[in-house]
């Protein structure tokens, strides 16, 4: 067995890129000359730091690898901008993306050929959570606005969108006088409020539950929206697609591959087959949000 460190060009150009240990057997590639073949991107985007990322969706990239005979690796894009102008331009061959980045992304360049989205907790739908200190005494979000918001990233649809939208219709004031700042990922807002370096903040669900021990309350929580999904570039062949859905549909039944999915997301569950119009709520809510400020 030989241990490879890989660099290939098409990655060339981007912000970031995963460092792959690749460990290879001697046997497979020579029996199978398709793994010799430029590989696939799958890209990501940095909703957690790059390297929890990369640990995250490296299995399901060996996964897809096996099942298309084809070599598959993980770009993380370097804002959530990067990664829907990436997609959008076909630049990424496979990519998973949140609700929000998703309708930004097919507003401004169009619909893409969809595979599956995912299934948390038996639910193919996830929520935000307006996330405070255990100590700290407001009821309502109407309670807030003594100290900064935290949100995640302008894009992110439970770090920001969907709970910008509840402080518009609560508590105007915290978006009018814009009280708020952006950290870049969940658990940075996590994080900040637990530090009392912010008064409140937007999270997804999975990373209020993971803090909540640490000393986090939910004061509100989001409407339920469509899960993130899997979306493929317009030009990848048509079989190929047919083979990705395949693979990833079969880890619903395969128990020995769970760690594919569990590595994304402990609370992941599986995959389902998904439409462009499950998105349509999410549109209408974004909809009425400020121009400048609904997904572009």
């Amino acid at each position: 067995m030989e241990i490879v460190r890989v660099s290939f060009l098409k990655l060339r150009g981007f912000c970031f890129t995963a460092n792959f240990i690749v460990v290879f057997f001697l046997a497979l590639t020579i029996n199978n000359p398709s793994f010799a073949q430029e590989p696939l991107l799958l890209g990501v985007h940095p909703f957690l730091p790059y390297t929890k990322i990369e640990e995250k969706f490296a299995p399901l990239a060996a996964y897809l690898s096996n099942e298309l005979n084809h070599p598959v690796v993980v770009r993380v894009g370097c804002s959530y901008q990067d990664h829907i102008d990436s997609i959008g331009r076909d630049q990424l061959d496979i990519a998973y993306i949140g609700p929000a980045p998703y309708i930004a992304m097919v507003k401004k360049y169009g619909p893409k050929p969809l595979i599956v989205c995912q299934v948390t907790n038996g639910s193919p739908f996830f929520k935000g959570i307006i996330i405070v200190r255990n100590d700290y005494p407001a009821c309502s979000l109407a309670d807030l606005g003594k100290n900064e918001f935290a949100f995640v990233d302008r894009h992110s649809t439970m770090g920001y969108l969907i709970p910008r939208a509840m402080l518009e219709q609560e508590n105007p004031p915290i978006i009018t006088k814009q009280q708020y700042r952006f950290l870049k990922t969940h658990n940075n807002v996590a994080l900040g409020v637990l530090a009392g370096d912010f008064e409140a903040g937007a999270v997804k669900e999975a990373v209020y539950q993971r803090f909540r021990s640490a000393g986090l309350k939910a004061l509100a929580a989001t409407p339920a929206i469509a899960e993130h999904l899997f979306v493929v570039r317009s030009t990848l062949a048509e079989s190929t697609i047919n083979q990705l859905r395949t693979a990833m549909l079969k880890l619903n039944q395969d128990q020995t591959k769970q760690n594919v999915l569990k590595s994304i997301k402990t609370s992941i569950t599986g995959f389902s087959l998904v439409k462009d119009d499950d998105y349509n709520s999410l549109r209408k809510i974004l909809e009425q949000m400020p121009e400048k400020e609904s997904v572009k």
